[in-house]
């Protein structure tokens, strides 16, 4: 019963953080994530036996939290944008996604192979787990959210949203390629024709497809009915719940990308009556949920850590966490972009700012659990080395190197209190 105590004190006193320090911090080179990090190792060491939070250890229970996250997230994420999609308005995070992050695994499964000696499939799944931008810990390089046709979603912000939302869904092939590609009974040939024609395009369009198409329906559901059958404002945040667990669910059901259609229903719903004071209540519900999950999430990551997930992590490993962080995503990013109508300044914040997070542990435990993959500890240790240096380095660089292009660009600096929610807004 100490223990149980304990935990929940722990428990009441990170949710209890985490509703003051975005505010607390906003004019502070540091994000409330680096400080959840912390807790973590700092629970770990408390003499009391603290649970053991290795993920590798817990992989079915790491999947699905970490599935959550991401999945609340990428409602949250979609609900934020206000530009409708057209192939113009949105290139420049399809280049980021169809280009930059294919560069990046194909950059990182050579390097894994290479410097760290990773078996081929084990470097591929480590290269597609840490190539997408992670929509969960974003959120200090993101759009706010505003009232619809305000105008106000700069291009970099827009751009890391967008990237943030669809990447997680058009990473997922490259998982599966990788666990395709460990020894098995089927040829070369037949596992790249099967991936080809299922996990590539089958999936995508079922993802894509089904993600408009549960948007579609919720969106009537909420705006369309008669007015006895609408929602009470009070009902706004549970449909925001519904939303991501029906579009999820009913996707995977149909074996597509439920990432990616969470992403797609929650930007079909915002564009329906976007003069609705739903869409901000709805996005406040989820923002709330998505950091319970952090909280939770980020703690057992800071006590896996000091408990010795980075045990496994060679100099190699290190030095290619590394290079992905400072070197191939920033050098990357701005051969993407060149051509583009982005500033050079715009250009380099934009490729600097490829956060990794709650999505590569996701993808690593996702893996891990379906099969047998050579090196496991090490891509466990290199995969929480790059979570945890992105969320330190990013973390500390997010909101001065935001404040600076702001004022740098002449649009006003956006702090904390211009996220308040509908009825601080009113």
């Amino acid at each position: 019963m100490t223990l149980y105590a304990i935990l929940l004190l722990l428990i009441g006193v990170a949710i209890l953080g985490v509703a003051w320090l975005p505010s607390l911090l906003e004019k502070y080179p540091l994000s409330y994530p680096i400080l959840y990090i912390g807790l973590g190792m700092l629970a770990f060491i408390l003499p009391f036996p603290f649970p053991n939070t290795d993920p590798s250890q817990h992989q079915a229970i790491a999947t699905h939290l970490t599935e959550l996250c991401v999945i609340v997230a990428l409602t949250g994420t979609g609900l934020k944008i206000d530009h409708r999609f057209s192939w113009r308005t949105w290139a420049t995070p399809l280049r980021l996604v169809g280009i930059l992050m294919v560069l990046s695994i194909a950059v990182l499964a050579v390097l894994g192979w290479w410097l760290v000696a990773l078996a081929p499939a084990s470097a591929l799944l480590l290269a597609s787990s840490l190539a997408p931008t992670d929509p969960v810990l974003a959120g200090d390089v993101q759009i706010k959210l505003g009232k619809p046709d305000e105008g106000h979603e700069d291009p970099v912000r827009f751009a890391l949203t967008g990237e943030a939302g669809l990447n997680d869904g058009l990473a997922f092939p490259f998982v599966l390629l990788a666990i395709a590609l460990l020894p098995g009974s089927l040829s070369l040939g037949e596992v790249l024709l099967h991936w080809l024609w299922k996990d590539l395009l089958y999936r995508l369009v079922v993802g894509l497809a089904a993600g408009w198409l549960s948007g579609q329906l919720l969106a009537y559901l909420i705006f369309k009915l008669p007015a006895k059958m609408q929602l009470k404002p009070a009902g706004y945040g549970f449909v925001a719940l519904a939303i991501t667990l029906i579009s999820y669910a009913g996707t995977e059901l149909l074996h597509g990308y439920g990432f990616l259609a969470v992403f797609i229903a929650a930007i079909t719903v915002r564009s329906k009556e976007r003069k609705h004071e739903y869409h901000k209540q709805m996005h406040t519900f989820s923002d709330q949920l998505e950091r319970l999950f952090i909280v939770v999430i980020l703690t057992c990551l800071g006590a896996a850590i000091a408990g010795g997930l980075l045990r496994a992590l060679t100099w190699q490993g290190a030095a290619l966490g590394l290079l992905l962080v400072l070197v191939v995503r920033p050098a990357l990013g701005m051969l993407t972009l060149l051509g583009s109508r982005l500033s050079i300044t715009e250009r380099w914040v934009i490729s600097g700012f490829g956060i990794r997070g709650i999505g590569s542990l996701f993808y690593i435990a996702f893996a891990l659990q379906h099969a047998h993959f050579p090196q496991a500890r090490q891509l466990w240790a290199i995969t929480g080395f790059v979570v945890l240096v992105s969320i330190v380095l990013h973390g500390v660089l997010a909101t001065p190197v935001m404040t600076w292009l702001d004022r740098r660009l002449g649009r006003p600096v956006e702090t904390v209190s211009d996220q308040s929610g509908p009825e601080e807004a009113k």
